[in-house]
């Protein structure tokens, strides 16, 4: 039977950059110990709302070292590392320090759109390869190609392959996987809104952007989830619902950032080619904050 540590809330921490645009590591240590006060299950470093395509090889670096480091072990740390050549991942992934990583994120390969068949051979090669579990990571909206429940299912019976992160949005192509999958792998939520839902279908949890900001509700819901709970978990479902709709109304991580400025975890800092979200939606992401302040502080919103 495969292990995994991947399950309930992960966050895909954001990258605090300062208003040059360099990295903020002392944000970035200060972001870590707030989603781990706050209640989170393990850390996704590197991922899409790191803004990673963005990062050097040494700020990447950088990244990994701030997050390894404050974390000091407490949470299962995932890595991002993926790509659209399958060659060049393997290189990386032998080129890893794994130290304190428990597992690698890695995302179908965007832009040359391969078929099931080499989505299945290139996560094979990857799976093969890496030293430690890899959790496969499905956006079609993203990458341009979608895979399928039929060659993830394949997918899961490899050893070293435990867990997708789903964010294709496709209900019917979810729930076929959660059907037929091996006992030992694991479906997450790749989409904060639809987390609660996923979780009735028999998902394991999620990788939330949300959660850098409200990190405590997210956290609620899922442990009421997990605890037969529904009531409550659907109470802390629609409270968060209007806002997980707002952080990705201009475009993920801009709204998040947006929030985490406004909270004072960051600055509204992101690198072009993403830009700051637009002053309507600042606003109303400020405005559903606030008001989520007042109506819902004893779900820890606002803490």
């Amino acid at each position: 039977m495969k292990t995994n540590l991947f399950k309930g809330l992960g966050v895909a921490l954001a990258t605090p950059f300062k208003d040059d645009c360099l990295i903020d590591a002392d944000a970035l240590a200060r972001l870590v110990n707030h989603v781990i006060g706050n209640g989170a299950d393990f850390l996704v470093a590197l991922g899409t709302t790191s803004e990673a395509p963005t990062l050097s090889t040494e700020e990447k670096q950088l990244v990994i070292n701030t997050i390894l480091e404050t974390n000091a072990d407490r949470l299962p740390v995932m890595l991002g590392m993926g790509g659209n050549n399958t060659q060049a991942v393997i290189g990386a992934i032998k080129n890893q320090n794994f130290a304190g990583i428990s597992g690698i994120l890695s995302v179908v390969p965007y832009y040359n759109k391969p078929n099931q068949r080499g989505m299945k051979a290139h996560f094979e090669a990857i799976a093969d390869a890496s030293p430690v579990p890899v959790v496969l990571y499905n956006v079609p909206g993203r990458v341009g190609v979608n895979l399928q429940a039929d060659t993830c299912v394949e997918l899961a019976k490899h050893h070293n392959i435990i867990a997708v992160k789903e964010a294709s949005g496709n209900l019917q192509q979810i729930m076929e996987i959660l059907r037929d999958k091996p006992a030992d792998f694991d479906v997450l939520s790749g989409d904060d809104g639809i987390t609660q839902p996923l979780m009735a279908l028999g998902s394991a949890g999620v990788i939330s952007v949300a959660a850098n900001a409200y990190t405590k509700p997210f956290r609620g819901m899922i442990r009421a989830m997990k605890e037969g709970r529904i009531e409550e978990a659907l109470r802390l479902h629609y409270a968060m619902l209007r806002m997980n709709q707002l952080i990705f109304a201009d475009g993920n991580p801009a709204g998040i950032k947006c929030l985490m400025s406004h909270i004072g975890l960051c600055e509204n800092v992101l690198r072009l080619p993403l830009v700051p979200v637009n002053e309507k939606v600042e606003a109303e992401i400020v405005e559903e904050w606030e008001a989520l302040r007042i109506e819902n502080w004893e779900l820890g919103i606002g803490n």
